[in-house]
């Protein structure tokens, strides 16, 4: 007890910028979990049944739309197309229902390059997105400043995607820029 004493009685001459925050984090302690709690939601199937009513209001369904044809025109995928892709990922970014995260893919640039370009190749060349790409996760967190957080319209979904899921769309959404670029499509300004 007496080595503790003595070390936060010395810690305030010792201490920089970040381990005042840190001291800060140990002397407030982490806010406590907070299970929300809805009118109406006794169980967490009802909680459940509301969060989807909320989030996800029944829409008109579609007849699906036919697969797209081969595109043979389209250019090939390259490893320097992923490698730069990978370079735009953040590391921190929280892994979808496959739990692979980004460095992952980052790390498998650096010893196989090939590994991620067999796998998207077949996907871009012919113009489909595997249902078993398309699960995700999704995470309900609070609405910061809410002053009460019993309706679900104070709480806000994320969806966490799966990472070559991810870094496909990635791959797509940076072959429509260069596309309407050099079409004219865009406006000098964007």
């Amino acid at each position: 007890m007496t080595a503790k004493n003595k070390h936060w009685s010395s810690f305030p001459r010792s201490a920089t910028p970040q381990t005042l925050w840190t001291a800060k984090r140990f002397t407030y302690g982490r806010a406590p979990l907070r299970f929300p709690s809805l009118p109406g939601a006794e169980s967490t199937q009802q909680m459940n049944e509301v969060l989807l009513d909320n989030f996800f209001s029944p829409k008109k369904l579609f007849s699906p739309l036919p697969r797209l044809p081969p595109n043979k025109k389209a250019p090939r995928l390259t490893k320097e197309q992923i490698a730069t892709t990978l370079s735009q990922c953040s590391p921190t970014t929280a892994p979808g229902p496959d739990g692979i995260p980004y460095f992952f893919g980052n790390q498998g640039k650096r010893e196989n390059p090939s590994n991620l370009l067999q796998i998207l190749s077949p996907l871009v060349s012919l113009v489909y997105h595997l249902a078993s790409l398309k699960g995700s996760n999704e995470i309900v967190l609070d609405k910061p400043g809410k002053h009460s957080y019993e309706s679900p319209t104070s709480l806000r979904i994320i969806v966490l995607l799966r990472t070559v899921s991810k870094i496909l769309a990635r791959l797509i959404a940076s072959r429509l820029l260069l596309a309407a670029r050099s079409k004219g499509m865009l406006n000098p300004n964007q």
